[in-house]
């Protein structure tokens, strides 16, 4: 048989999944091997035992194969005659040490190469593995870093012989934490008899493999053990649940129970779909069921989704979302557009499509998601963006979580189309792109708006989306929304949609100052959510390509179990210390131009000169991330041709540098900065003391001391303010503030005074900060020493800038003294039913045995 490359008979990457020619090839596979070498030294069985075997294969259902050494020409013939794939393994001594010395490494290399080479590219090749399971014990040996370099190697080695070949290694869970981000897809070894361990634990895979394909290699029940009917039904769920959890497909290990290793045969596991004899057993008869029924099985019951596109001038990129939703596979949804008062051609080219649309005025995108939500009939509404176009299960996959789970919303990935320009793919691997965040492998925090679905009825009860959101925030604002109110989101990592990317610099810019706009609207609506800088704290952690990386060495510790012996070892990276942090904050800048302006007046001041080089230094350790961040980017990107490599690493850094700046001058628009509160607070100053203050509350109805502390903080919280509760070793119950200058803390007590009534005590005080204080000593240092030299420019300046910090700081002070004197009022006020609280600071302390009082609220000094 002649031995020819095919045109368009390699698979390849699409997605999560991958694809023969035009269409989506699942995997459905069985492992073959090892069997006892015949006299060539080869571990095959006879030719006509693999012909019998591979007839048999392809007759149930099997469409590829996996082998554990490398097949001679001959069976790779006869797998091309059966129309079945090979994933071919590269045997070597993974169980030894194998890297003592580099002749061996050499060795190893060249045997890879060789192997490859007499593949000679034949037409039925699915991918290569360049290894299986290297032993935990032997990682640990050498360290995990070592080992990823080796297998790097290998993987190289492969694509210089053979370019266009998948490349793989076969994982398992006792060395998860080894990185393998070159590999083309993931492969791992699974062998959970439980169905829900078995789901959690694919989801956990899934967030390792991030945006590429994720194959189960091995899976299977020894039937002498278990049985051949347990055999059976275990196979039945783990394939179909490999399937719906979105994997590229699965191994059923193994074809027969003639099993050899290490030169002997293994007697004592009956892994096999058939016997030593070729006897099918029942579990051959579900697994060709089973692969029959897959990708999924048609569902009763499948829900209607109304899928949303809202558009606004998209008519260069609609036209690809909405062909994308034309052919999705999926039997119950139906298609809205909405168009925002576009002032280009989107409603002509959407009205070309079977699709309901509906044309406003321009009203931006939370009120046209809003009106696709009100139009629609299904029960769920899933939204897509008009820059995106979906999977064909896209639909399938968010409707079987739906089913199996009772999360309110769930959203899935977005990856840039292979297709897109050079200017795309750098801009998809910078920052402020779309990424959902997850709080655990499968329950996330926020899920893009370009791919986020919810319940009909959990939007109608929330009153749909805040129409404030204009372009963007609104789907962070609706998750929060949603887990206010005790619902969860989920996330599926296989119903994902391509997205694409801006396609120019100044695109690029103008849509991350939006972003920042959108974090100042944000912050005013769920200030707890916001540092004392003003930067979003995220509960969960972040996925996505284009994040900015710190340069700092991170902190890595893998459990290991004693002497390596924990089934599941995992990395736990410890959180980057906050300086680290603060230089990936768009404040940053603000630090930077602060010393920038300082060291002009080392023309006046030559003392000031020191602050040039410090102005070098943090902008040097900007740019120094982002060309460490763009190099990280761009090396993973196999979409981009080598020859433009470092064209996209330039463009790449210079987005990763401007990124911080545009969405600072958005965020400072519109009224997000570090020092957040107005000097327009002085016109509370009679509410202003510097000394702790008692605050005075008689109640005639009994409360629980826990219940006043939390609905201060929620009426607290309400006023814009930040609070957090006091820890178990803090003599404090509340602290509360406006901007990182100054902050207030209350300790709240209760006198029992029977038959209900109660006395209630909060004592509330100012605290400065060491930074505030540290800030304010120096500008006043530097502006002594300016006075002194009679560098009167300089004087000006830092004499200006400490006035400010001075009646920032009392302003600050005036707001959370005041607003928090009015939430005890507002409380006493509700819970002793009265609408208004009238109280004279002169007042003295009331007499307890006047049962005529109710309520009283007198502030004293302390």
């Amino acid at each position: 048989m002649e031995n020819v490359k095919k045109e368009g008979n390699r698979p390849s990457i699409d997605g999560k999944f991958f694809k023969l020619g035009d269409q989506r090839f699942y995997i459905k596979g069985v492992t073959y091997g090892t069997f006892e070498p015949n006299e060539s030294g080869d571990l095959f069985p006879p030719i006509e035992v693999v012909d019998k075997d591979f007839k048999l294969m392809a007759e149930n259902g099997v469409n590829t194969v996996r082998t554990y050494t490398v097949p001679p020409t001959p069976v790779l013939d006869i797998a091309l005659k059966y129309n079945l794939k090979m994933m071919i393994g590269m045997p070597w001594e993974q169980h030894l040490t194998f890297l003592d010395s580099e002749k061996q490494e050499s060795e190893i290399v060249d045997r890879v190469r060789e192997n490859i080479i007499l593949c000679s590219n034949h037409p039925a090749i699915f991918c290569y593995a360049i290894g299986n399971e290297i032993p935990a014990k032997i990682v640990r040996w050498y360290g995990d870093k070592r080992i990823s370099l080796f297998l790097k190697k290998l993987y190289h080695t492969v694509k210089e012989v053979d370019p266009d070949v998948l490349v793989t290694y076969v994982n398992y869970p006792t060395t998860e934490y080894l990185d393998l981000s070159f590999l083309d897809f993931f492969c791992f070894n699974v062998f959970l008899e439980t169905e829900e361990k078995l789901i959690r634990y694919l989801a956990r895979l899934h967030n390792l493999a991030e945006d590429k394909p994720l194959l189960l290699s091995e899976i299977g029940l020894d039937s002498m053990r278990n049985g051949l009917e347990k055999q059976a039904e275990i196979l039945d769920w783990q394939i179909r649940k490999i399937f719906e959890k979105g994997c590229a497909g699965c191994f059923v290990f193994s074809w027969t129970d003639d099993w050899w290793r290490g030169g002997l045969p293994i007697d004592d596991w009956d892994f096999g779909l058939v016997d030593r004899s070729r006897n099918p057993k029942p579990a051959l008869a579900t697994v060709r069921k089973v692969f029959g029924e897959l990708p999924y099985k048609e569902q009763d019951g499948l829900p209607l989704i109304s899928v949303v596109v809202c558009s606004y001038n998209g008519s260069k990129t609609i036209r690809d979302t909405l062909v994308g939703l034309s052919k999705i596979e999926y039997p119950s949804y139906e298609v809205i557009v909405v168009n925002d008062g576009s002032k280009d051609n989107t409603a002509e080219i959407a009205s070309q499509f079977c699709v309901q649309l509906i044309s406003t005025e321009n009203r931006g995108l939370s009120s046209a998601r809003n009106t696709g939500l009100y139009a629609s009939n299904g029960e769920i509404i899933a939204y897509i963006d008009d820059d995106a176009y979906p999977d064909p299960q896209w639909l399938t996959y968010l409707a079987s979580s739906y089913l199996s789970t009772n999360h309110a919303g769930i959203g899935g990935p977005n990856l840039p189309p292979k297709e897109a320009e050079l200017v795309s793919h750098c801009v998809a691997n910078s920052p402020g792109g779309p990424c959902h965040v997850l709080l655990d492998d499968e329950v996330a925090e926020h899920i893009p708006g370009c791919n986020m679905s919810f319940k009909r009825s959990v939007l109608i009860e929330l009153g749909g989306f805040d129409p404030i959101f204009r372009a963007a925030g609104d789907d962070v604002d609706i998750c929060w929304r949603i887990q206010n109110k005790g619902y969860t989101i989920g996330f599926h990592h296989s119903a994902f949609v391509w997205h694409h990317r801006r396609s120019s610099l100044k695109m690029y810019w103008k849509q991350q100052e939006g972003y920042g706009k959108a974090e100042a609207l944000l912050e005013k609506k769920w200030p707890e959510k916001y540092n004392s800088l003003g930067h979003l704290s995220w509960r969960g952690h972040i996925y996505g390509n284009g994040l900015t990386n710190s340069i700092y060495p991170e902190k890595r510790k893998i459990f290991y179990g004693s002497q390596g012996s924990a089934l599941f070892q995992s990395v736990y990276n410890d959180s980057i210390n906050s300086w680290s942090s603060f230089s990936l904050m768009p404040e940053w800048f603000l630090l930077v131009l602060f010393f920038g302006i300082v060291s002009v007046f080392g023309l006046e001041f030559p003392m000031f000169g020191i602050a040039f080089p410090i102005f070098l230094f943090l902008l040097g350790l900007i740019l120094a991330q982002s060309a460490f961040s763009a190099r990280k980017a761009i090396k993973k990107n196999k979409s981009i041709p080598k020859d433009q490599k470092f064209k996209g690493f330039l463009i790449t850094t210079y987005m990763h540098f401007i990124q911080p700046i545009s969405r600072l001058r958005g965020r400072l628009k519109h009224g997000l900065n570090p020092s957040r509160g107005s000097l327009t607070n002085l016109k509370h100053f009679k509410s202003f003391s510097a000394f702790p203050r008692v605050i005075y509350v008689w109640s005639e109805k009994w409360t629980e001391l826990s219940e006043w502390q939390l609905d201060l903080k929620t009426d607290l919280l309400k006023k814009k303010m930040k609070v957090q509760n006091g820890g178990e070793f803090d003599r404090w119950d509340l602290e509360y503030k406006i901007g990182p200058f100054i902050s207030a803390r209350a300790l709240l007590t209760v006198e029992e005074h029977g038959m209900g009534r109660q006395y209630f005590k909060i004592k509330q005080w100012l605290r400065l900060s060491m930074i505030t204080v540290s800030l304010f000593l120096g500008l006043f240092l530097v502006t002594i020493i300016a006075l002194e030299f009679k560098a009167y420019l300089s004087l000006l300046f830092f004499g200006s800038l400490s006035i400010l910090l001075v009646l920032k700081i009392v302003a600050d002070s005036c707001y959370i003294l005041r607003f928090f004197r009015v939430s005890v009022e507002t409380l006493a006020s509700r819970k002793n039913g009265e609408k208004e609280i009238q109280y004279d600071l002169k007042k003295i302390k009331p007499k307890f045995e006047n049962s005529n009082i109710e309520n009283v609220l007198i502030d004293s000094m302390n």
